[in-house]
């Protein structure tokens, strides 16, 4: 399988961000995400992962939060649990396999089920968005520390698994064994590369 670069994966997001101001959150948001799982491959007992395989899924896993940008600019919050699948789609219409176009899919949450979708009445075809692999666990479970809504923040496990307790105790579990299978990252440094500019526009910070 060929495993686009970094290079590559920008272009792509320059491709599909709406605007500089889009391309700038989703695509730094995903280096983030990037720096944290390649800190967590360091482990010894993770070596064995396909390093550039977690990195493409990092940089590209939110890719599909492009086309919940209207015409006015403003993100569809309401809409926001899609843009997995609309990444899919973006990434299917690209030429890519399913193993990359996967990441896009199923990385939302502590992963997505069928009976989220029914219970919780989400505008998802009913199936089960849930990590499978471990270089899948491992990308859902890094982008659990950066929000897009705080870029200039990292969230804590403690933090996050907070925020992940309204949607059940079983998604606190989830996300606890995810903890236990890669380790906490340490996040106790600025965020790298962005933040949300003085004039309280986000940005890409040097």
């Amino acid at each position: 399988m060929r495993i686009p670069g970094p290079e590559e994966i920008r272009a792509l997001h320059e491709k599909h961000a709406p605007t500089a101001e889009a391309f700038a959150l989703v695509h730094t948001h995903c280096e983030i995400v990037w720096s944290i799982a390649e800190q967590l491959l360091s482990a010894p007992h993770l070596a064995h992962l396909d390093a550039d395989l977690v990195r493409a899924g990092c940089l590209l896993h939110d890719i599909g939060v492009y086309r919940l940008y209207g015409d006015d600019g403003r993100l569809d919050h309401k809409s926001y649990v899609r843009h997995g699948l609309l990444g899919q789609e973006i990434l299917e219409a690209e030429g890519f396999p399913e193993a990359l176009c996967r990441f896009c899919s199923h990385h939302t949450g502590v992963g997505i089920t069928r009976h989220d979708i029914v219970r919780q009445g989400l505008p998802l075809p009913p199936a089960d968005y849930t990590a499978a692999t471990r270089e899948e666990r491992l990308v859902m479970y890094a982008d659990k520390f950066h929000s897009k809504s705080r870029p200039a923040a990292f969230l804590s496990p403690d933090e996050y698994a907070a925020q992940v307790r309204r949607f059940g105790e079983e998604k606190v579990t989830a996300f606890q064994a995810l903890r236990t299978e890669f380790g906490d990252p340490d996040l106790a440094r600025p965020v790298p590369g962005g933040g949300v500019d003085e004039d309280g526009s986000v940005g890409v910070r040097p």
